[in-house]
């Protein structure tokens, strides 16, 4: 099985406002840059869009390593996601992208860890800026 390692973030100008997402994978020594972005919609769903974004762009399964700033993802995939589950996702927000991952990622071994943001970490400095540059594209949009 090929290891992928994943790093994503989001972002939201406004929350909810105009968003962006960017996800960066890396595999041996290639790296892939995906970005995107919608309006009226938060920081939490841009963060999770990025993730489902990069595990949709793998073509095989994989291990991948999912490393991000974003507790609430980070969180729900490793605390909350059994229970929510369990009720299935009532009083959850962001249901259908939360469903939408565990689609996407049940083909994938993943393993998750949390990077501070703003802290000087280069692939995650990088996400946030391509992320805010997004934002910015939607909101100049209009």
């Amino acid at each position: 099985m090929k290891k992928v390692t994943l790093f994503c973030d989001g972002s939201s100008l406004g929350n909810p406002g105009a968003g962006g997402w960017c996800a960066i994978l890396y595999y041996k020594h290639h790296q892939k840059i995906l970005s995107g972005g919608a309006s009226n919609v938060t920081n939490n769903q841009m963060e999770l869009s990025a993730l489902i974004f990069g595990l949709e762009s793998l073509k095989e399964s994989c291990e991948v390593l999912v490393i991000s700033d974003s507790k609430y993802v980070l969180d729900g995939i490793s605390k909350w996601l059994p229970n929510w589950i369990k009720k299935d996702f009532k009083n959850v927000k962001n249901p259908e992208l939360w469903k939408h991952f565990l689609e996407v990622s049940k083909y994938h071994n993943l393993q998750i860890q949390w990077v501070k943001g703003h802290s000087g970490h280069s692939e995650n400095e990088l996400c946030d800026k391509i992320a805010k540059e997004e934002a910015l594209k939607i909101k100049q949009k209009g």
